[in-house]
């Protein structure tokens, strides 16, 4: 895995204007969308993805349904996870162990003080297939894989996983992580990355201000989580922030999931002539699913969370509500009174 391409870019190369929407693909989109198609017709994938059969829901969610069937069938087992903080095993599967054909290239950000570590070398992520694919172009975003880092969110990942979404001139790329106890399954710190042809209600959901010196705001719409939004290339502040307060989770052991969109700013949701030239970073506390806890339908991770749900059985997916699906979710997010008790602990730690 040492002798791979190497994605380099800067600040430069990222895609702030959507005002005026083309079909134009980044450099960044041309090497994730060629490579990944590359790797499908060498047969290195578990299953062939094809055009998925999606329909939207109706009801003002929104939620956009697929039905995945091989996924579920076909996608590596998960590792056993006892603990948000569970150490880093090196006996089990993690991605220093994959097939190098699976990679597809390294990403390298020209060398800044914030890219590059005290001996001045610069921090690399490595950008793998996802064998068993989501969607087009499902990817994993492996920082610096070599340190074997623990499914914990860092800021060197969370500023990986916006800027890649800031290099993508496709609205529809977007990234997520889904913590221990909510629903990943190789403790070997990654995101997750991929296309998605359709707008989603998070990108444009209403919001509430409830920490101005952090710019952090709650979703007022259902399912309801923390929201950050951030737009230009000073990413730094709304990386800390975010890193503060996935923190503050894992101290208190509750797992979560996280999503990062093109999306409207805040306050501005209503306006037509509001842009998605920014990004919203969603993060939702959740309570911890160990073992094989899973819904007959789809399971509630990081997609599902922000709208996308994968269906694993076609009378599921040609037959459920909106209503089933809020239902489905609930019953992993955290009780409201603990939401609050929450809430009101992240405002005195920040």
């Amino acid at each position: 895995m040492d002798d791979c391409v190497v994605f380099t870019y800067t600040d430069e190369d990222f895609v702030n204007d959507f005002s005026s929407p083309s079909e134009r693909k980044s450099t960044f989109d041309i090497a994730l969308r060629s490579g990944w198609t590359e790797k499908m017709n060498a047969g290195l994938f578990r299953y062939h993805l094809g055009d998925l059969d999606t329909r939207i829901l109706h009801g003002p969610c929104g939620f956009i349904a697929q039905l995945n069937i091989l996924r579920g069938v076909e996608r590596r087992k998960p590792q056993d996870i006892v603990s948000i903080r569970q150490n880093f095993d090196p006996n089990q599967f993690h991605f220093n162990k994959i097939n190098p054909k699976e990679l597809l290239f390294e990403l390298q950000k020209v060398k800044t003080e914030a890219t590059s570590d005290q001996n001045g070398r610069n921090k690399k992520c490595k950008i793998i297939i996802n064998v068993s694919p989501l969607e087009f172009g499902h990817c994993l975003l492996v920082p610096e894989p070599d340190r074997c880092h623990p499914q914990i969110l860092t800021p060197l990942a969370v500023q990986i996983g916006i800027e890649t979404v800031l290099l993508s001139a496709d609205p529809g790329f977007r990234v997520g992580f889904n913590s221990l106890g909510g629903f990943a399954s190789v403790n070997h710190l990654h995101l997750h990355g991929y296309y998605l042809n359709h707008q989603m209600r998070l990108e444009s959901s209403p919001t509430e201000l409830i920490h101005p010196q952090n710019n952090l705001y709650r979703l007022v719409d259902f399912p309801t989580g923390f929201l950050f939004y951030t737009q230009g290339t000073d990413l730094t502040p709304t990386v800390n922030a975010v890193c503060k307060l996935t923190d503050i989770m894992v101290d208190k052991n509750i797992a979560h999931n996280l999503f990062i969109t093109r999306g409207c700013p805040p306050n501005k949701e209503g306006d037509p002539s509001s842009a998605r030239n920014g990004v919203r970073v969603v993060i939702w506390p959740r309570l911890s699913c160990f073992g094989a806890k899973e819904e007959s339908a789809f399971n509630v991770a990081l997609c599902e969370l922000a709208g996308h749900l994968p269906f694993k059985n076609r009378k599921d997916y040609e037959t459920v509500t909106e209503e089933e699906v809020k239902a489905i979710i609930r019953k992993c997010l955290l009780p409201e009174e603990e939401f609050s008790e929450l809430q009101k602990h992240i405002m005195k730690k920040f």
